[in-house]
């Protein structure tokens, strides 16, 4: 099953993983619209896209706008959310609360309110993908937080899969890809860390949004795939 003509939603869809999903919606005919918080990146976005999609300025940690953002939107097929703040690394001694909040606020938070104004405007075949990572399985010292949103993401996901029943619920799991969501570390310090990372991983090198990209469209299609966590991380849980 294709994507021709599905109304796809991608909230987190104008940068890094979530443009890489609604540029390959798009390319297999998918009805795209991406929303995030800055309006400049939304512009940015539909440069890229097809023309006919659609972009929205939205603030997912404000319940009331993302309540409105969907009266407003009406019935569609896809919900994919991958909106997120940079990964926050410290330890726990070192960490900020107010911060942390923040950072669970967007990527937990904001994919649940997202499912619970979205869901009930899928029509029959839709699904919904959500976004974890694989810190859940193989924390390192300093992702206390992140570690902790994974294996939240993974608990929602199958929670809302048999909640939501019968519309699909999946969920996917990427490992170290190069997007913008690492530009808060210094640029050396950031090569090194995709240095370091491809090293040891048994693909040798780190991932890339088309990379992901597959994992959510496979979600989107596959009509039997539900409270599924899809890892593409490289080989990473293997290392």
């Amino acid at each position: 099953m294709g994507l021709q003509g599905q109304r796809t939603v991608i909230i987190g869809g104008t940068s890094g993983i979530g443009l890489g999903v609604a540029e390959a919606a798009a390319r297999e005919g998918a009805e795209v619209v991406v929303a995030s918080r800055r309006q400049e990146s939304v512009d940015a976005a539909l440069k890229r896209l097809p023309q006919g999609a659609e972009g929205h300025a939205l603030d997912a940690t404000d319940e009331t706008a993302v309540r409105g953002f969907f009266e407003r939107l009406g019935n569609f097929d896809h919900l994919v959310y991958t909106a997120g703040e940079s990964p926050l690394l410290e330890s726990l001694a070192e960490s900020d609360l107010t911060r942390a909040r923040r950072f669970l606020d967007t990527r937990l938070w904001g994919a649940y309110a997202a499912v619970k104004y979205g869901a009930p405007l899928i029509r029959k075949g839709g699904s919904v993908v959500l976004t974890t990572g694989i810190a859940g399985h193989r924390p390192k010292p300093g992702t206390s937080v992140g570690a902790s949103l994974c294996g939240a993401m993974e608990s929602l996901t199958r929670a809302l899969a048999l909640e939501l029943a019968p519309l699909r619920v999946n969920v996917v799991s990427p490992g170290v890809v190069r997007t913008e969501l690492w530009r808060d570390l210094p640029e050396a310090d950031r090569n090194r860390h995709y240095e370091s990372a491809a090293a040891s991983l048994p693909m040798g090198r780190v991932g890339t949004p088309d990379d992901v990209a597959e994992a959510y469209l496979y979600l989107m299609r596959g009509g039997f795939s539900t409270g599924s966590v899809v890892v593409v991380d490289g080989g990473g849980l293997l290392v």
